[in-house]
């Protein structure tokens, strides 16, 4: 009955720190409200939030089908044998049965229930029927070079629709996209110039679609059957093992007790946790409903407060070591081992938070801001003695990645390094309704992005059936040129942003990439510099007027003006806006992209670049050592770029003003007006 009671309610960890309870002080009532209002938040934005509740036996059936589903995963990505193909229509299959068994019809729908309703059943029956077609019959097909036959034909239709269907419910607008994508097929033949084709049949469009490996059983679903499935799991477990709490405990010791301390903890805590859940907006309304009301406790405007929880939370989705399971991904397109990636992220994840914490530092310090007394900042020792064995898997994952083991056989060793760390210590330890529960909620999880991730299929489908990638990239090469690669960086930043907006990390990465990469090659991108570069903007979506989710949510539990708090999220990650630009011109800011290169330089980089986010979030806040003149605030932006960009004459030349503001600041008596 326990079980069963806990699994009734959706699992949402708020990250209750007891000392940071405290200090908020808003009592039980306003506590219950903030929640309710971020709940609300994120089940508007979130499909994955407006799931249904069962009850009754037919939860006992749920709760163990999500774990069989489950453990088919692990097994076949781990010691099983199967083909590709075979591996994406089973899961494909499975992620669809439970988007109809889990999310309802429409938005209002009757969420808590003992059975799903009679019309997703038949959804649920006419799924298995389909695609286990499919999988009996694949084989047949491509042995005779793809020949449908009406059968055939018919089924592929249904499969699309149910496709979409699944797609309308839990992946939102991204639906739209691919349907859009998808007619293109056909009415792309009445488009004149260079993104027109000559037209496709019905029956060579399904042919494609859904017997090819090219649409919905293509590079998508391959990715969320894989990496996304494993990694999700793996927060899950991560999560219920207690280890949120240990690394805001950590976060506490580190930076609480400096002015802005609630704030730096906000972004340091956001940044771990969502490079381990991949979703910004999700990380925003559950940290958010702790962080954010601490912030404006503690002396920061609900606007300023709203953007540091929003911002911090979209940059976890390209922060290594786990990036929110995108580098994996991002490995995979390009054919490198993932600790390259790995590497490679490091720099500008490391520089977009540190030109955070430098904002929100400076953001104190004009206000006045103290940091959090003593006695609530928990005792570094004990922490480590207490819950530092959570940290345990982490170092695991780390540890097998650097060893050359498999990304996911290193994601299945970590999930059961997390059980027994657990075990060290009886106040952490996951019993076996904590165990099922992680993986129940893991499997949840990779629903949604599932989903997005067959709808994506859709849309590489269409690119690669209509030549619509190159013909886009062709359309771009005449606008800005050969060698264009400012201009051609420009026009894709602002199609990345776009695509991106109100879609899933991965899913928007794995858009974007297969639509703007080709287009920065051609312009003279190296390879891992076109990727990163797109999965940067893809992630800041989240965080660029006029959608941004992130923002959004974080706005509304902060109770502050939507548009406000979305431009001082620019702001603040502003970094993350400007750094692409200097690594699509010189990678070395990509750390290990360029072989050959010598370690000092690669050194000068990274110090330089600090120097230079450091002075750009100074000029931005108008505070260095004082208050800033506008002269001196434009100068310590010029600063900025100049120090970011790795050119030697450049960073001489940033390092000398810098320097000579520094001076000129210490020297006055009074602060600059």
């Amino acid at each position: 009955m326990l079980l069963y009671k806990i699994l009734i309610l959706k699992q949402i960890e708020f990250f209750k720190i007891e000392r940071m309870v405290l200090l908020v002080d808003t009592g039980e009532t306003e506590s219950v409200e903030i929640e309710k209002r971020a709940f609300k938040l994120l089940e508007e934005k979130d499909a994955d939030m407006r799931t249904r509740k069962y009850n009754g036996p037919f939860l006992l059936g749920l709760t163990i089908f999500l774990v069989a589903w489950t453990i088919f995963q692990l097994y076949f990505n781990t010691i099983g044998v199967i083909d590709a193909i075979t591996l994406r229509a089973y899961h494909s299959m499975f992620l669809l049965l439970f988007t109809f068994l889990l999310y309802p019809t429409y938005k209002k729908e009757k969420k808590i229930r003992k059975a799903p309703p009679i019309h997703d059943m038949i959804l649920f029956s006419l799924t298995i029927v389909v695609f286990m077609y499919m999988i009996l019959n694949y084989q047949r097909i491509a042995m005779t070079g793809g020949l449908l036959n009406k059968i055939d034909v018919i089924i592929a239709g249904i499969g699309i629709l149910l496709v979409l269907e699944a797609g309308r419910r839990a992946s939102g607008n991204l639906v739209i996209l691919a349907i859009v994508f998808l007619l293109f097929n056909f009415w792309g033949k009445y488009i004149s110039g260079t993104l027109g084709h000559s037209g496709f049949s019905i029956k060579r469009v399904l042919s494609h679609m859904f017997w090819g490996s090219q649409g919905i059983f293509g590079i998508g679903i391959g990715v969320s059957a894989t990496y996304i499935f494993l990694f999700v799991l793996f927060g899950s477990f991560l999560k219920h093992s207690g280890f949120s709490q240990c690394i805001n405990d950590i976060a506490l010791t580190l930076v609480g007790r400096s002015p802005g301390g609630p704030a730096k903890v906000a972004v340091l805590a956001s940044a771990l946790l969502g490079m381990m859940n991949g979703s910004a907006i999700a990380n925003v309304a559950t940290t958010g409903t702790i962080t954010i009301p601490l912030m404006k406790r503690t002396g920061y405007k609900a606007e300023f407060a709203g953007a540091v929880e929003a911002v911090a939370s979209t940059g976890g989705q390209f922060a290594p070591p786990i990036m929110g399971a995108v580098g994996f991904v991002m490995a995979e397109f390009l054919g490198l081992d993932y600790v390259q990636v790995m590497i490679a992220a490091f720099l500008p994840a490391f520089l977009y938070y540190l030109g955070i914490l430098v904002s929100v530092h400076l953001e104190a310090k004009k206000l006045g801001l103290k940091g959090l007394s003593k006695e609530n900042i928990p005792n570094a020792v004990k922490i480590m003695k207490e819950r530092g064995h959570l940290i345990i898997p982490l170092m695991v994952l780390i540890g097998m990645l650097l060893l050359g083991y498999t990304p996911l056989f290193s994601a299945a060793i970590a999930i059961v390094s997390t059980i027994v760390a657990s075990w060290i210590r009886k106040e952490t330890r996951m019993n076996f309704n904590t165990i099922i529960i992680a993986t129940v909620e893991g499997a949840k999880g990779a629903i949604g992005v599932g989903v997005s991730c067959i709808l994506i299929g859709l849309i590489i489908g269409t690119v690669s059936l209509t030549g619509l990638g190159l013909n886009f990239g062709y359309l771009i090469l005449k606008i800005v040129g050969e060698g264009q690669l400012f201009l051609g960086g420009l026009m894709v930043m602002i199609m990345s942003i776009i695509l991106g907006m109100g879609v899933p990390g991965v899913a928007a990465y794995v858009i974007v990439a297969a639509v703007a990469v080709p287009v920065l090659i051609k312009v003279g991108a190296t390879p891992i510099a076109a990727h990163m570069f797109c999965l940067i903007y893809a992630c800041l979506s989240n965080i660029t007027p006029p959608v941004a989710m992130s923002s959004y949510v974080a706005a509304g539990i902060a109770k502050s003006n939507q548009t406000k708090t979305s431009l001082i999220a620019v702001k603040l990650g502003i970094t993350g806006f400007i750094l692409p630009f200097f690594f699509l011109n010189n990678p070395i800011l990509l750390l290990g992209s360029i072989e050959n290169v010598p370690f000092l330089l690669i050194l000068r980089a990274l110090i330089t670049a600090s120097m230079g986010v450091i002075s750009l979030s100074a000029g931005l806040e108008g505070i260095l050592i004082k208050k800033c003149s506008i002269i001196t605030r434009i100068t310590l932006i010029i600063i900025g770029f100049l120090t970011i960009d790795p050119k030697w004459q450049t960073d001489i030349l940033g390092i000398i003003l810098l320097a000579l503001i520094i001076i000129f600041q210490k020297k006055k008596g009074q602060e600059i007006e």
